[in-house]
Parts: structure tokens; sequence; C-alpha cells
């Protein structure tokens, strides 16, 4: 456990009141000294959005990517430097909308990062449009006879692709999403935490009140290492469940599995680049 705070307070916080962003920021704070992880060693990578302005108020190193191209970037880092702690914090709509696609083979190349997701059911940094886990019927100014679309569900999309670590928690029960993401960020893998966080500007419908009377937590007894089992618990609807649905490790990272690290273990990032057969393969190439 480290005793060093990760929060910046030297940074306006331009949040709305009462917004889940802030217990979020709290937790990730305590999570971090919990681990013991060293600053040097930890990189927040984000997108576009008002969860992506996480690391801006925490003192860390991070980099914003464009909207939905959060995970291609968190890969980079990744590779380049696999000793790094890599953490992705972006909204429902920057993964799982724009991002849709690099969420998806992410998934599939296991790739040993862990993203947070701050799903508050709505677009909060443009002015409320529905997003893809709106609710069926959630009214906006611009879904203005409510979403005709079911949700897009990220935990059985990510347990239908062999996700490693796949987990739901609440932002306002600060204690159990602790727990979780701890436990994702120590996961060899992939690792998705879909997080409940309220949008109390743009989302009405989805308060404080409805995630506490629509959610409820996984039995003590469950046993997360039945990939069916979690498939069928992540397609319950209302009220939803929350907690650890599947956890399960493979031997090698995909980093490890690269040629470029299967002899030399030193990151990429500290390589020196040979050019003259960097030239002569590119000369090859366009010959």
């Amino acid at each position: 456990m480290s005793n060093v705070s990760y929060l910046n307070n030297n940074t306006e916080i331009a949040w709305c009141p009462g917004c889940g962003n802030f217990a979020i920021r709290k937790t990730m704070d305590q999570v971090y000294q919990e681990l013991g992880i060293d600053k040097q060693k930890l990189v927040m990578v984000t997108g576009i959005g008002q969860a992506p302005k996480s690391p801006h108020y925490l003192d860390v190193s991070f980099f914003n990517g464009l909207h939905g191209r959060s995970l291609p970037t968190a890969t980079g880092v990744k590779l380049a430097n696999p000793g790094l702690t890599v953490v992705v914090e972006s909204g429902d709509g920057n993964v799982y909308g724009e991002g849709g696609n690099h969420f998806l083979h992410a998934l599939r190349r296991d790739i040993d990062i862990t993203v947070i997701v701050h799903n508050n059911m709505v677009y909060g940094l443009t002015k409320g449009q529905a997003s893809p886990t709106s609710r069926k019927g959630f009214q906006t100014p611009v879904q203005t006879t409510g979403v005709l679309l079911e949700p897009f569900n990220p935990l059985a999309t990510a347990l239908s692709l062999k996700g490693g670590f796949v987990a739901r928690a609440n932002a306002a029960d600060a204690e159990q999403t602790k727990e979780v993401i701890k436990a994702a960020i120590r996961h060899k893998g992939f690792s998705l935490v879909d997080l409940f966080q309220v949008c109390v500007s743009f989302n009405k419908t989805n308060d404080y009140k409805w995630f506490k009377d629509h959610t409820y937590y996984l039995e003590d007894e469950y046993r997360p290492d039945d990939r069916m089992q979690a498939l069928q618990r992540a397609m319950e609807e209302d009220p939803l469940p929350l907690g650890i649905f599947f956890q399960q490790e493979n031997d090698l990272s995909f980093h490890e599995k690269l040629p470029a690290y299967s002899h030399d273990k030193s990151p990429l990032s500290r390589r020196q680049v040979n050019f003259e057969e960097l030239n002569k393969i590119i000369d090859e190439e366009f010959v």
C-alpha cells in the first residue's frame, strides 16, 4: 500500500456538481494507493468526453486519444512497454459507440489492459443524446419519441468473445467498486469493468435511485469461472446484476505471443532502430 495520493488538486474540475465521476476519481486514487502502483509505471489512456477528463484530475501520466480511439492507443502503449500498467477510462459512447470496432478486437487480442467504461447511458459531453447503452424508450432532445433500439450489452459481448475478465459495478457503491477495479488491474489480460455512473444533467431517468432500485449484487456463492453461467447472468435486464461475472487468465499475454518478444524481452520503446535494415525492407516493399 502506498501513502502517496494520486489526486491532482491543482486543476479545476469541470464536471457538474453531483456527477458520478467525482466518486470514480476518489475510488481510483484509493485503488492505485492500495495496489501500490508506481506512478512512473502507470499510464492512463482516454478518448474524448466527460469520463476521459478523469486523468486530468489525477497525478498520473496519460494520453488523450481521439473519440473512440482509446483502445488502439492503449494497445500501442502496452506493446511498446509491457512493464507499464495501462488503464483506460472512457465513456459508454466512446468505447461502445465510436470505438465499438476497437472494443471487439481488443477483446479478441486479450491485450493486458484494464478498461473502465463510465456507463451513464447517455452522451453527457454533447448535451444528452442517446448512447449505445441507453434504455429502450429513453427520451432525449434528439430521440424525442424515445429510443427505439435495445441497449447494447457489453458484458454479453465480452463474454461471447472469450473476454478473460468481465465485471460490472456501480460507482455509488465505492467499496465494492474499488475491489472490482483492483481485481481487474491485477488480472493478466484484457479486463472490462462496465461502471454505472450517474449523469445528473442530461439523464434524469437513470439517476442514483434508479441504479439502486434496478441493480443487485451476484450472490456470495457465485463462482466466476463458468462462462456460460456468466453469459446467462449478463443477459438479465431488470434488475441488472453487479460484480465479477467471469475471470480466467491465459498462459500468455498478447505481447508475449508476438515474434518481437519471442527472443528479446526488452521493451520495444528502449530498443535501438537499425535504420540500415529498415531502409532495406522499405526499398524491397516499394520496388
